[in-house]
């Protein structure tokens, strides 16, 4: 059964811009942790860590394997690392928040003072959690970074990473881009905005969301707007793979090299050599 590892697959109403999987795929094989909140609701890494490891436990129960599928580099962190369990401080949040208004940049500059590796890992324009980091520091007097070597990973995790030579991969963006404005994605965001879901939301500034509110809102006409979609996304993949560069244990199959039909077979036997799943009553299978 799959369980998504997508930070943006959560939401309800966002099917096209997320690239959930059809309907008809869903109900051949059971998919969990999607549609599970609405827009306008906030969700992290601890809850999906929780709620995630929840699903996961029952599918073991049913004697079946869990598959977790997406690239949300956090979530695979949480399942894989661990996470430090340090309670949110709005009081805090809303003095860091005050200070980046008073002068953009500035958290930037304190964490790579404070906590330069987590300034590494973290992305620049990455607010949300260069505030998280700057919070765990001033709330304990230690490094995110320090605490997250510490903590341990929710179970045992067999990591493989999909990847493609770099034109082949980013010409499948473009056509997938394609395909999105061709099921709908600009009257998908039109809906959301008129059900009155703020293009504000975090739900609402993920790529190929706020892209699509620029079009809609006219600070885009339609040729750029496309343009800047496609290059976000590609640059959004990029990202990834570097962060993914990270787990040296990960199992990296190159779909230019050895097809889908490869990739699949290469991962199922590895799956039969090194996984036992202990079915109903304690038995291997």
């Amino acid at each position: 059964e799959i369980i998504s590892m997508d930070s943006m697959q959560i939401y309800k109403f966002m099917d096209i811009g997320t690239a959930k999987p059809p309907l008809e795929m869903r109900k051949q094989v059971p998919h969990h942790m999607m549609d599970i909140i609405y827009p306008d609701e906030d969700y992290n890494a601890y809850l999906y860590l929780r709620d995630s490891t929840k699903v996961m436990r029952k599918i073991l129960s049913r004697g079946k394997l869990p598959i977790f599928v997406g690239g949300t580099g956090l979530y695979v962190d949480a399942l894989t690392r661990g996470l430090i369990e340090i309670p949110k401080d709005e009081n805090v949040r809303r003095k860091l928040w005050k200070l980046e208004e008073s002068s953009r940049g500035t958290l930037r500059k304190i964490l790579e003072d404070v906590d330069p590796e987590a300034a590494r890992r973290i992305h620049p324009n990455d607010l949300k959690r260069t505030i998280r980091a700057l919070e765990v520091y001033y709330k304990t007097g230690t490094r995110i970074s320090e605490l997250q070597k510490k903590v341990k990973p929710s179970g045992e995790f067999i990591l493989f990473i999909l990847t493609k030579n770099r034109e082949e991969l980013y010409n499948k963006i473009n056509l997938r881009v394609d395909d999105m404005l061709k099921r709908g994605l600009i009257d998908e965001v039109k809906h959301l905005l008129d059900m009155g879901y703020d293009e504000n939301l975090n739900s609402m500034k993920a790529i190929g969301y706020r892209e699509t509110i620029d079009y809609i809102k006219g600070r885009l006409d339609y040729d750029k707007y496309v343009h800047v979609l496609k290059r976000n996304t590609r640059h959004y993949a990029r990202r990834q793979l570097i962060w993914f560069r990270r787990y040296d244990d990960a199992i990296w199959l190159d779909l230019s090299v050895l097809g889908k039909e490869g990739v699949v077979e290469k991962i199922v036997e590895f799956i039969k050599r090194n996984c036992v799943i202990k079915g109903k009553g304690g038995k291997d299978g």
